[in-house]
């Protein structure tokens, strides 16, 4: 007979450290999986560190059973997303866990109860810790390794989720499309209409310019993360805050390319942006972070392997909603496009995509993409 489980609440750096850490066992000789940075980890949840927590709380638990850690959850009090909303809704995110019920239950008890202390009335999930990081649960899509940014864990996950009550909230889509298929079947006919586009309209797409980097977090405050922005009427968007966004914007510069990110302008003013990023899981899953390893060299063999990068993720696309019907998107979509096939990258995956948004998922299609991998949102009432 199995021994009670415990859920102990992390408090300190190195109970933070053991929580993040335990992700590898769940992974060992896992192919796909794509291990993170344990010090980009570490100051992720540090509430000193990460400005989410200027406006919101979390928490931290693991499971242990005979003195081994065997699960891991946050629970997410996410202020923004609630005033924004106007919701009780509490999250939860960082789901570890063994496959094993028992241990499951004792975890999604730990954070049930921490939102329901704080008034929350539904707990969904998972996000790590907002809809602006990596979010949803893999339920279609094990055999390929996740895209940069993008989540990844074992198919009994969906499982214990679902025998615990929570039910399908939404799904997101990723789409695929190889460079051969867009250029073959719809690059030129996406050249004539952006001709066209720009013949009728007093447009301007340029690249992103790193050396003005104030302009162009501006031009991304505008377009994505105002009130009034091209996703403020998205399911469960939530706009950053000036500082998250500047924190965001300094961590992926690193290795953005401003090849890939383009910015519609209208009389000087931004109207549209799309953004993709080089996919740096390809170098990272061959680097492989170990605990114990010195990060300085995990971090060598990463710029090695980078050479070897050879497929994006488009991140962000969209236009302020006065500009949706101007063909914007289509010269967005095109400039990525040839941008992809100049590098000679073998394509990329566009999402996530809400599975309601059906414009932009039909515009995927006539692109030529198929759908990737699946993740899944899920909601459980507990107030």
């Amino acid at each position: 007979m199995s021994t009670a489980v415990e859920i102990v609440e992390c408090r300190t750096p190195a109970e933070r450290r053991r929580f993040i850490t335990f992700a590898w066992e769940i992974y060992k000789g896992n192919p796909f999986w794509v291990p993170p940075l344990i010090s980009e980890r570490m100051a992720f949840y540090d509430k000193t560190k990460n400005p989410f927590f200027e406006h919101s709380d979390a928490a931290l638990f693991m499971a242990r059973r005979d003195g081994r850690v065997v699960g891991t959850i946050v629970a997410i009090l996410n202020n923004r997303h609630n005033q924004f909303h106007r919701e009780t809704t509490g999250f939860f995110g960082g789901f570890e866990v063994v496959n094993d019920f028992e241990v499951a239950r004792a975890l999604l008890d730990a954070a049930r109860d921490w939102l329901r202390a704080r008034g929350m009335t539904v707990m969904r999930g998972p996000t790590t810790l907002s809809f602006n990081d990596e979010t949803g649960l893999l339920v279609q899509g094990f055999d390929k390794p996740p895209r940069v940014l993008m989540p990844y864990n074992p198919p009994y996950y969906a499982e214990l989720l679902e025998r615990y009550g929570f039910k399908k909230a939404m799904d997101l889509y990723a789409w695929w499309v190889d460079t051969q298929t867009a250029a073959a079947s719809r690059l030129d006919q996406l050249q004539r209409i952006a001709a066209g586009v720009q013949r009728r309209k007093n447009f301007v797409v340029r690249n992103a310019d790193f050396k003005q980097l104030d302009r162009e977090i501006a031009a991304l405050k505008r377009v994505y993360a105002s009130e009034t922005g091209a996703w403020s009427a998205n399911w469960g968007h939530v706009p950053m805050t000036d500082h998250e966004l500047d924190h965001v914007v300094n961590g992926l510069k690193q290795f953005a390319d401003p090849d890939f990110i383009f910015i519609a302008e209208v009389n000087n003013e931004p109207v549209g942006i799309a953004v993709s990023l080089p996919d740096v899981n390809q170098a990272l899953r061959l680097a492989y972070p170990r605990p114990g390893e010195p990060e300085l060299w995990t971090l060598l063999k990463f710029l090695w392997y980078r050479r070897r990068v050879n497929a994006v993720r488009f991140i962000l696309f969209g236009t302020l909603p006065e500009y949706r019907t101007s063909g914007i998107e289509t010269l967005l979509i095109y400039e990525t496009f040839k941008a992809v096939q100049r590098r000679g990258y073998v394509g990329g995956e566009l999402g996530w995509v809400l599975e309601t948004n059906e414009a932009l998922n039909r515009i995927n299609r006539a692109a030529g993409a198929t759908i990737d991998k699946v993740y899944r949102v899920y909601d459980l009432p507990i107030g």
